[in-house]
């Protein structure tokens, strides 16, 4: 029978009870909620709202409630309308009356909205080191390639020389950024809902900055309504979790192009991999491709949390039980993503050769060539009209600018001299960009180190 049953004259439907029943999705935060009881019943304890005995022999009963589900010597009943009621129902069983005291001074809908906070402040910390392991990869795969030169792109046309160490931190940069949004997630999600009660609180005489100090909180929830209620913490996770997965996506797509044989800059390890049934010649990219469609899915996610919350009245709704399988199913697939994209960033074949032979290709010194005018006083406007005749030029005559006899610079203006040769060498303007942030080695070195220790400071 359930435990709220005293109310009803008959056994609800079984299938109701299939519909109503979230055991089968929220088992997973068993030892989120266990941990929510040991406080509250230490907490009743200490308050003299139940005998310190049975306080401490509930503690007990908890613990050894949580050794057996993890050495698997309980099992959870698919019967079970919950997490929360299954283990006070074993709690029950164990103990007998005693046991039926820890739903003292609460509520289940209190109950629930620590348990998810509780869960989500340990999966957001997971992800979270997981963005700082790819990171440091990032890191450690642009050290080796920060001479490495490869054409950069503006609608995806080849557009001005850059490093692979400067296209690999840009990326590094939006993880750094999606680690900081998660933690911020995590900092206003760390408030105790614990002792709002179904909606209005109690008439015991509870510590909840007890409660809130045994499990980490920094502070109980200000309001009991908002408590319940309030489920924002999972849309901002959620929103975080989305912006992630974007950004795996974008490196995702880019990832796939240069491993065609149309840019070939990389090659996947053939642990990361796959073939095809018929064609015995490929190799697909599907990890990266994988990676792309679960974006829609974490996205999809993030719509059921928004739609999910948008016409709820105050407080608890039984709408609200579909945040977890929303945001677990979020973290579930960042998680898979980010477990294996690093592997396989850490083990690609980067192909120097070609991405030096690309950027050789497409013109993209000729800002560079231009720039050559200005500092010999030409005005810019000036500069760039003689350097788009010359690219015009060069590919009526299929030459470069680097391979354009020196007569020909002349024709358009005698500032020209042998040194344009130098100055619009591919080396040379990727050096020559050595402003903050910028691609040359020396600046890519600058952002190395300044990433490097923002992961420190992350690790503390």
């Amino acid at each position: 029978m359930a435990l709220w049953a005293g109310r009803f004259s008959k056994e609800v439907d079984e299938t109701v009870n299939a519909f109503n029943s979230s055991i089968a999705f929220d088992a997973r935060m068993y030892a989120h909620d266990i941990r929510g009881s040991i406080a509250h019943a230490t907490m009743l304890g200490k308050c003299g709202i139940i005998d310190i005995a049975e306080s401490q022999a509930i503690v007990e009963g908890l613990k050894g409630i949580l050794a057996d589900i993890d050495s698997g010597k309980l099992v959870f009943d698919p019967n079970a309308e919950d997490i929360h009621m299954f283990v006070e129902a074993e709690l029950t069983a164990r103990l007998g009356a005693t046991g039926k005291r820890l739903h003292t001074a609460r509520s289940r809908n209190d109950q629930v909205a620590l348990d998810i906070r509780l869960y989500l402040r340990d999966a957001v910390a997971h992800i979270q080191a997981l963005v700082r392991e790819l990171m440091e990869t990032l890191c450690t795969l642009a050290e080796r390639h920060t001479e490495t030169i490869m054409p950069g792109y503006t609608h995806l046309q080849r557009a001005q020389p850059i490093t692979f160490a400067h296209h690999l931190l840009a990326y590094a940069q939006m993880l750094r950024r999606d680690y900081e949004r998660l933690g911020d997630a995590a900092d206003r999600m760390n408030e105790c809902p614990l002792g709002s009660g179904a909606l209005a609180g109690t008439t015991y005489p509870i510590d909840r900055h007890m409660t809130a100090a045994l499990l980490g909180f920094d502070r109980p929830v200000a309001n009991s309504l908002d408590g319940v209620s309030d489920r924002d913490f999972c849309v901002e996770i959620g929103c975080a979790l989305s912006l992630l997965m974007t950004h795996l996506s974008r490196f995702s797509e880019e990832i796939i192009l240069w491993c065609s044989w149309e840019f070939k800059f990389i090659e996947l390890d053939d642990a990361y991999a796959t073939g095809s049934s018929i064609m015995p010649q490929k190799k697909n990219p599907d990890v990266t491709e994988l990676i792309r469609g679960k974006t829609g899915r974490v996205n999809g996610d993030l719509m059921t949390l928004l739609t999910m919350l948008k016409g709820l009245p105050l407080a608890y709704n039984k709408d609200m039980q579909e945040d977890k399988e929303a945001i677990f199913d979020a973290l579930d697939n960042t998680e898979l993503c980010l477990k294996t994209f690093i592997p396989m960033l850490a083990t690609m074949r980067v192909i120097p050769q070609n991405m030096r032979a690309a950027a050789a290709r497409g013109f993209i010194n000729a800002t560079d060539c231009a720039d050559y005018l200005v500092k010999k006083g030409m005005p810019f406007r000036d500069a760039y009209k003689i350097t788009g005749t010359l690219v015009a030029r060069c590919i009526a005559e299929d030459k470069t600018l680097e391979t354009l006899p020196l007569e020909t610079y002349r024709e358009m203006t005698d500032l020209f001299d042998e040194d344009v040769y130098e100055a619009i060498s591919l080396e040379t303007c990727v050096r020559g960009r050595s402003s903050f942030g910028g691609p040359s080695p020396e600046a890519v070195t600058k952002q190395l180190a300044d990433l490097r220790a923002v992961i420190a400071a992350f690790e503390k």
